[in-house]
């Protein structure tokens, strides 16, 4: 079946970051659209998270245009974040706060209502089995807990586009696909994702577009089923080492 997207949320063209003389961003353009989920891909050094942290505001491009709902990463992230959801690869909490304290934190930042934040915890934190661990000290939580907690964090206004940096990093199998069941019903929804991962099965399976990235260039993108047409194998993972020119015995 053809799965038709609207017009793109997120746009990169021919942006460039250089840190002295070392450009970790070169030259990229990347679209992800309302309703579609785009994989972002590659080695480590590839560029990833330096374009990640653009898209967030964190570090202006040095060239080129870069923006999320027509507005400007950087000048604009206020207004661009109202419209996000980040979930970083590592998430950091004050220690010292609880779970809900830190989720009640975020929704009245946000202007929402207790009973908005509570209808999201009963649905989203009990689909990921977190509720009874919310009153616990964020100190004490896992890393799993700690990646649960930020979905929530991050999904609690009902952001138009997530942008995420090795979701599942940390879940145990159920965990995991309790979460990729909360983004495909956020993508239903009409939200577009940026999904930033190593694990190249879970790309395969999940998004509908995959772009990869090798010392900050893009080397390859399309469709997972057009990616393997093109390089002429049958999974993505020989797509990735055909494109990267990275050992098979190198984790991806």
């Amino acid at each position: 079946m053809t799965v038709s997207f609207q017009a793109p949320i997120l746009n990169l063209e021919n942006v460039s970051r250089q840190f002295g003389d070392f450009r970790a961003v070169d030259q990229l353009t990347l679209e992800v659209a309302a309703g579609e989920i785009v994989g972002l891909l590659g080695p480590n050094g590839a560029g990833k998270t330096t374009t990640v942290k653009m898209l967030m505001g964190m570090m202006r491009q040095t060239s080129g245009d870069l923006s999320l709902f027509g507005m400007d990463c950087f000048t604009e992230r206020s207004e661009v974040q109202k419209r996000v959801g980040f979930l970083p690869d590592e998430p950091n909490f004050q220690a010292h706060l609880r779970g809900i304290e830190l989720l009640e934190f975020v929704g009245k930042v946000r202007g929402l209502s207790p009973e908005t934040i509570t209808a999201h915890i009963d649905d989203v934190g009990a689909k990921l089995g977190l509720v009874e661990d919310l009153g616990e000290f964020a100190a004490n939580y896992s890393k799993g807990m700690r990646k649960k907690l930020a979905f929530l964090m991050a999904t609690v206004h009902q952001p138009e586009l997530l942008i995420m940096d090795e979701p599942t990093n940390g879940l145990d199998p159920v965990a995991t696909r309790s979460f990729l069941e909360l983004v495909m019903r956020f993508v239903e929804g009409g939200a577009g994702v940026l999904y930033s991962t190593h694990l190249l099965d879970q790309a395969e399976k999940v998004c509908h577009r995959c772009v990869v990235m090798n010392r900050g260039q893009l080397v390859a993108e399309g469709t997972v089923a057009s990616l393997k047409a093109e390089s002429g194998v049958e999974t993505l993972e020989e797509v990735f080492f055909a494109v990267t020119g990275e050992a098979e015995s190198t984790h991806a």
